[in-house]
């Protein structure tokens, strides 16, 4: 079992509609020695990639993207969810809906932090029925830049998210996938 998964079973905990809540350590409150073995383990399993940039979405998948870079030695550009005042120029986006958030999103990146010769890691902390990744994906490929790969933090591998990805030819990482959730009796079960 790996770090992530035993730090899910001692700190995570199951709500009532398939929410796993680890805002102890991955999305709310960050435990960074974590997020750094996470990027180490990505950085092992898209060895030979030519990454040159890392894409997330606002808000929980920044500071895993953060030190996740650092391994690669790679600026990180994010997705952003509302067009705001020192937003410039021309811009991609691409609607999102959120699962936890129940609720959908244009995001947005400007055009000049990603091009065609980009060749993207997009990181991610969730990864259920796989909106946010599309949308990412739909704003790599309409700037002509290429997607190197997926690194997930927690996958939950019974929404249908991880297999449609892995189902459009993506290399996709996730570090811990759970397979079951009870609410009830607090149960989890990784793959």
């Amino acid at each position: 079992m790996n770090c992530l998964e035993e730090k899910i079973l001692k700190d995570g905990l199951v709500k009532e509609g398939n929410v796993l809540k680890v805002d102890s350590f991955l999305n709310h409150q960050m435990d960074i020695n974590l997020f750094n073995e996470m990027g180490k383990e990505w950085k092992k399993r898209f060895e030979g990639k030519q990454i040159n940039k890392i894409l997330t979405i606002e808000a929980s998948g920044i500071g895993i993207a953060c030190i996740a870079a650092q391994h690669f030695g790679v600026p990180v550009v994010f997705a952003k969810k509302s067009k705001s005042i020192n937003l410039e120029g021309e811009m991609y986006t691409a609607e999102v809906e959120s699962f936890t958030h129940k609720k959908k999103n244009t995001v947005i990146v400007s055009k000049k932090f990603l091009n065609e010769d980009d060749h993207v890691l997009l990181i991610d902390d969730f990864l259920a029925n796989g909106c946010a990744l599309q949308g990412l994906i739909q704003i790599v490929q309409a700037a002509g830049a290429t997607v190197e790969g997926i690194g997930i933090a927690i996958e939950k591998g019974f929404q249908s998210g991880g297999t449609m990805i892995r189902n459009l030819g993506y290399q996709l990482e996730s570090l811990a996938i759970v397979d079951e959730m009870n609410w009830e009796t607090g149960e989890i079960k990784f793959r």
